[in-house]
């Protein structure tokens, strides 16, 4: 990364709440923002739902018939929730309001902005790579518990391929066509999608160890996927 740069983070719920909030992931997380801030760059952090969100999803699916709305509005709560935390904890450097319209103005008074969603209908990758746009980045650091792409599912399969650089063509081959609320994919169909047309690079990595991201940050080599 060069110097005075706006980086577009997007930070899944799986490193912010795995199962109970990581707190040591969090202290890491906000030293290495920190030490990025004195260089002079500036960080859109876009927070996910995470394991906490699936679980209210699910309760509310045992429960009820809920509608794709009803899950995604669950969705928005819980990451709105993390998006609050992630203010509160950068506090200082942060600016006071949380942006939940990717496409509002973003106003850089603080070194730090905190987003969260807007409305059903796409994920905090489609967040992120809008306000990407909005800002005139070209690149979005997407972090969560995934340490690449694969060409298959490795869970299931344990034949499964890294892949180390794809194109967006190539990528979406990969995934499902269309969006639905908690659909687990590295990068969701409809952010891949404005991504591409927008010439938005988007890197995919593990958040931990927090070096693997200071390494990438610094324009070392890194353990991830880069979708361009």
């Amino acid at each position: 990364m060069t110097k005075e740069e706006i980086i577009i983070i997007s930070l899944g719920g799986s490193l912010i709440i795995p199962d109970d909030i990581d707190v040591d992931f969090l202290k890491d997380f906000k030293e290495l923002i920190l030490s990025q801030i004195e260089r002079g760059n500036k960080f859109v952090i876009v927070t996910g739902g995470g394991k906490i969100c699936r679980k209210y999803q699910t309760v509310a699916k045992e429960i009820s018939s809920p509608s794709s709305e009803d899950l995604d509005w669950i969705g928005i709560a819980s990451l709105r929730l993390n998006a609050q935390l992630l203010r509160v904890i950068f506090r200082d450097h942060t600016h006071p309001k949380i942006i939940k319209n990717p496409l509002e103005t973003i106003i850089f008074d603080k070194p730090v902005v905190v987003g969260s969603a807007n409305e059903p209908g796409h994920s905090t990758d489609w967040d992120a790579v809008m306000i990407a746009k909005n800002v005139g980045a070209k690149k979005v650091i997407n972090l969560s518990n995934t340490d690449y792409v694969y060409d298959s599912d490795p869970r299931t399969n344990e034949n499964a391929k890294r892949i180390e650089k794809i194109s967006w063509n190539e990528y979406r081959k990969l995934i499902p066509e269309e969006w639905n609320p908690g659909l687990n994919t590295p990068f969701d169909p409809i952010a891949s999608e404005v991504a591409e047309k927008e010439g938005i690079e988007v890197v995919i990595m593990n958040g931990k160890p927090i070096l693997n991201l200071a390494n990438y940050l610094d324009g070392k080599d890194f353990k991830g996927t880069i979708i361009y």
